[in-house]
């Protein structure tokens, strides 16, 4: 135990000499993201509400559950958190291998890199959160306390992306083909995830494995609950047993990508 404490002691002093190029690396992907256009930040607004629109617009003719909740609340809810997820570990992904060069010429721990994509993704999602401030007032969604617990699943999705950010990182050194793979996995995630629709006991088993095995599921559902301040869908377990799940699962992905990247990361400069 005493190893273990030092160890981790050890790695947070190592952590914390490169901070200042954490932060620049964060700022450096968000002025590149923003370089060249007309409205800037404003994007990690409009963005988000562009899509929310237009989702409301269709699906609201083909779920008659739309009608009985804050449809376009409940939409930009899923679609902010699940945005952050695919971008973050979109770019986490491609973290290592593009910066080989980098990464050739001197020592620099190589998470970092990894950590810096997922933390400036999340910047991007603070700034979204705008846009789902607008939707509330909008559709005069009232504001209560409950709401600044949606912090909880914010910061678990956070946890849960850089754990799958640093194991796609180190994957992909190794298997390129995953860059393109990644992209029809989170389209189906995205499908198999209850964004714009509804959860429902007639989908049987399927329900069953989306509630118990899908993270995203945990992450947005919670997270509904806390800024709509009601149970969206009846049969769910409640909030703060979503809240426990998804801290296990963010914690649990966390491990797992840490052990893999550790693992692996000496013969990163054999491949890069």
């Amino acid at each position: 135990m005493r190893k273990f404490l030092k160890l981790t002691k050890e790695r947070f002093r190592k952590f914390a000499q490169y901070w200042d190029l954490l932060v620049l690396l964060v700022q450096r992907d968000i002025k590149l993201k923003y370089r060249r256009s007309f409205l800037g930040y404003l994007w990690s607004i409009l963005t988000p509400l562009l899509s929310m629109a237009v989702m409301a617009i269709v699906f609201t003719r083909i779920f008659e559950r739309s009608k009985e909740v804050n449809f376009p609340l409940y939409l930009i809810c899923g679609n902010i958190l699940f945005s952050f997820m695919r971008e973050s570990t979109t770019l986490a992904m491609n973290s290592v291998v593009g910066s080989a060069s980098l990464l050739k010429k001197t020592y620099v721990p190589k998470y970092i890199f990894t950590l810096s994509k997922v933390t400036s993704c999340m910047v991007n999602f603070v700034l979204s959160l705008g846009a789902l401030l607008i939707v509330m007032v909008a559709t005069g969604e009232p504001f209560r306390w409950i709401n600044f617990l949606g912090l909880v699943p914010i910061l678990e999705l956070y946890v849960f992306c850089v754990g799958l950010g640093l194991l796609l990182a180190a994957t992909t050194v190794f298997f390129r083909d995953l860059r393109n793979i990644w992209s029809v996995v989170t389209l189906a995630w995205m499908y198999m995830t209850p964004i714009f629709w509804f959860m429902s006991d007639k989908l049987g088993d399927l329900g069953v494995f989306i509630r118990r095995f899908n993270p995203m599921y945990m992450f947005i559902q919670q997270f509904r609950y806390f800024i709509m301040g009601y149970q969206t869908v009846g049969i769910d377990p409640s909030a703060w047993v979503l809240m426990l799940r998804g801290a296990i699962c963010a914690v649990a992905m966390l491990i797992i990508g840490l052990f893999t990247f550790n693992r692996v990361k000496n013969r990163f400069i054999l491949f890069i």
